[in-house]
């Protein structure tokens, strides 16, 4: 929520809280009579259409709304065409002016009638001046739609309701010039910054020399060509003239070149001697001199700006409710007061708008000229008991919208052309320049290579097809099938059933070892089912004694046992052992990357989705920009803005404008403009009980009492807030 949203919606809660009392006790005392009585008629008449009208619109016209506090420019004015006060308002005008040509009229008349007329001139005057007071009351006051002639309470209440109207139509529309002037004032930092990085840089501001030298040329051709037209002009006048006419008669063609060329080395000379400095300054100190100069009009501008602001937040709708002040004290006397307010910030604003572009004036004068003319305001020095008010106020409020805020926002976009960095043509000329004379040869090497172009082109559209499926939609494909145990997805590296083959095919080769030599086995005569049995689970164990006592027995005669023994073939036994040990490891290293399948195939996802973030990110930002500042920027950008606070505090001590420890108005706006920064910066930065406590620390620091409260504000963000700003 915006600094300008806030005070929209506490000076509604000041208007609210002022006009309900008095709008309810005129709804009572017109609903009864002298007795207390409840007079039903009355009450009918209450309940006019125009009154209910007001009504409607005095609620649309409220900031009740959280995404769109404060309406737009045609809202407003359609709002205020319902109402039709700007139709009243265009009613007493015609009246006003046709009562003045009247009067124009007759005075001219009592001026051809003579003097000798003027006692009888001035009877019928006293005459026609009774007749007018004695249609004064009709003429003077416009009935309502919808009223009745002879219920004066029911009039006063539409009173009543269209000076409701006319104060939320004005605390829209200074929210709207609050806005306007906020938006307007924070560009210009750039604008500044833009000055002043051509002015710390002697690359930059020879850069800056470069890219404005057509316009420089552009100028010294205008000059020649106009010293050209002024030398041909005086010429003309030379021959035209009697002695000129003579002596070009006798002339040759020769002698009119010279006069003509002797006519043309005064113009340069004039035009030389005006512009010394340009020929006593090299082009990079003119452009310095010119970057200087346009730094310093902008900073003024800033300061009219952030004035004009300031006055419109510090003086405008001041009910001045939180001092303690009741509210029969601004209610009294029809509510004069607070109409009084209301009236006042109309002209404020009025005044603001035109004066505010003032670049040639200082920002005191442009502060004096503005209370001035609010003080000598026809609307506010006019009768105070003016029935008329509201119209009048809504049809000064409908040139603001109409006229007033656009004509401030072209004025102003005009001095910031003028004074503001140059446009992108005239900073990007050159290389612009170089890539039209280079276009030709570009088109030609593509023309050329065009071919190779679109294959390079589908190579990379396949490329990122097959990087697309293969790494992310497959790894992702897999995963999927790894939770719901799908079987096609399980890692495996050897086959399920070879580790069971290959441990039978071993028991059945020591079984059978052992059944042929019995005594190998430890038994004297053939071995009973049980020894069998017993030879199988020591061989799934692992052991094969049997086979073992074979080759150590084959091992005292090689030769022999190779031959008539049986070597070899336990010899062969043990390779079958070494297999099968060999696959009961694999298979634990099997089950192993089985029970981690889930992690495998989220690190073989990994690389895919990080390729496919960082591209699409780093598209999303050529095509449509940053939206946001990462958070380290952001903080670092927050800090840099506390310490432009500090140093409005710091100006704002030193200056005599700041008085009585109050900030000025000048310093008031730059206060406003870097809050407003700050509060859009630190969204998303905090927590959301802490950020609830740095806004309101932070409306402290705005708007505290004295500079001194304002800096212990500042100190305290500072301090309680560091974490979050590192």
């Amino acid at each position: 929520m915006s600094i300008i949203v806030d005070n929209v919606r506490a000076w509604e809660a000041d208007i609210d809280r002022i006009t309900r009392g008095p709008l309810v006790s005129l709804e009572t005392s017109a609903a009864t009579d002298a007795n207390g009585a409840i007079n039903e008629d009355s009450i009918d008449a209450l309940s006019s259409p125009y009154v209910n009208d007001l009504l409607k619109i005095v609620k649309t016209l409220s900031s009740t709304s959280s995404s769109q506090p404060i309406l737009s420019t045609a809202r407003i004015r359609s709002l205020l065409y319902q109402s039709g006060l700007l139709q009243t308002a265009k009613e007493i005008e015609e009246e006003d002016e046709e009562q003045r040509r009247r009067q124009q009229q007759q005075e001219e008349y009592l001026d051809l009638r003579g003097p000798q007329r003027i006692n009888a001139g001035s009877v019928e005057e006293d005459t026609s001046g009774e007749e007018g007071s004695s249609q004064s009351p009709g003429a003077g006051t416009t009935s309502s739609a919808g009223l009745l002639p002879g219920s004066p309470d029911k009039n006063v209440l539409a009173s009543e309701v269209e000076w409701l109207l006319i104060s939320k139509a004005t605390v829209q529309v200074y929210g709207v010039l609050l806005n306007t002037l906020l938006e307007r004032i924070t560009p210009l930092h750039d604008d500044i910054w833009y000055w002043d990085d051509i002015l710390t840089s002697y690359s930059s501001l020879s850069l800056y020399t470069v890219q404005t030298s057509p316009l420089r040329f552009w100028n010294w051709a205008k000059e020649v060509g106009q010293v050209m037209v002024e030398s041909r002009a005086r010429l003309s006048s030379v021959r035209h003239s009697p002695l000129g006419a003579l002596q070009s008669g006798s002339a040759t063609l020769t002698q009119q070149w010279q006069q003509f060329y002797a006519i043309v080395r005064q113009g340069v000379a004039k035009r030389s001697f005006a512009g010394l400095e340009r020929r006593l300054l090299s082009p990079i100190a003119r452009c310095r001199a010119d970057a200087r100069h346009n730094q310093k009009r902008l900073k003024h501008l800033r300061q009219l700006i952030a004035s004009g602001l300031g006055i419109l937040i510090d003086e405008g709708l001041r009910f001045d409710l939180d001092e303690g002040t009741e509210l029969k004290d601004i209610t009294a006397d029809n509510g004069r007061r607070w109409k009084g307010v209301v009236e006042r910030s109309v002209s404020l604003m009025d005044q603001v708008t035109t004066d505010v572009l003032a670049v040639e004036s200082s920002v005191l004068d442009f502060e004096d000229k503005v209370f001035n003319d609010v003080q000598g305001d026809p609307i506010l020095t006019a009768n105070q008991f003016d029935a008329n008010k509201p119209a009048r106020l809504a049809k000064r409020l409908d040139q603001l919208l109409a006229k007033g805020i656009p004509g401030l926002v072209g004025n102003l976009q005009v001095v910031v052309n003028d004074y503001g960095k140059p446009p992108r043509l005239l900073r990007y000329w050159l290389p612009a320049g170089v890539l039209l004379l280079s276009s030709s040869t570009l088109l030609r090497i593509v023309s050329n290579r065009q071919e190779d172009i679109l294959q390079w082109i589908r190579d990379f559209g396949s490329t990122v097809r097959d990087f697309w499926f293969n790494w992310v939609i497959e790894p992702v494909t897999k995963i999927v099938g790894t939770v719901r145990h799908d079987s096609n997805s399980e890692i495996a590296i050897m086959s399920r059933d070879s580790l069971r083959s290959d441990q039978d095919s071993l028991e059945r080769m020591v079984v059978e070892f052992a059944v042929d030599r019995p005594e190998l086995a430890g038994s004297s005569s053939a071995l009973t089912e049980g020894d069998i049995s017993s030879i199988r689970a020591k061989v799934r164990e692992g052991d094969v004694t049997p086979v073992l006592r074979a080759y150590e027995t084959g091992l005292k005669k090689p030769f022999q046992g190779a031959v008539r023994g049986d070597l070899v073939r336990s010899l062969l036994i043990q390779v079958q052992k070494t297999k099968v040990d060999l696959e009961v490891a694999i298979s634990g290293i099997d089950a192993l990357l089985k029970s981690q399948e889930l992690v495998f195939g989220f690190v073989g996802l990994t690389p895919g989705v990080l390729v496919s973030f960082g591209a699409i990110r780093y598209l999303r930002s050529v095509l449509y920009g940053r939206k946001g500042l990462r958070r380290g920027q952001r903080t670092e950008r927050c800090v840099r803005v506390l310490r432009n606070i500090d140093r409005i505090f710091c100006d704002a001590t030193v200056e005599l404008a700041t008085m009585n420890g109050i900030l000025s108005y000048k310093h008031r706006g730059l206060l406003v403009c870097e809050v407003h920064v700050l509060r859009n910066l630190s969204q998303g930065l905090l927590p959301g009980d802490v950020e609830k406590e740095f806004l309101e620390d932070v409306d402290d620091m705005l708007n505290g009492k004295t500079v001194d409260k304002q800096r212990l504000a500042l100190d305290r963000v500072r301090w309680a807030y560091s974490r979050y700003l590192r």
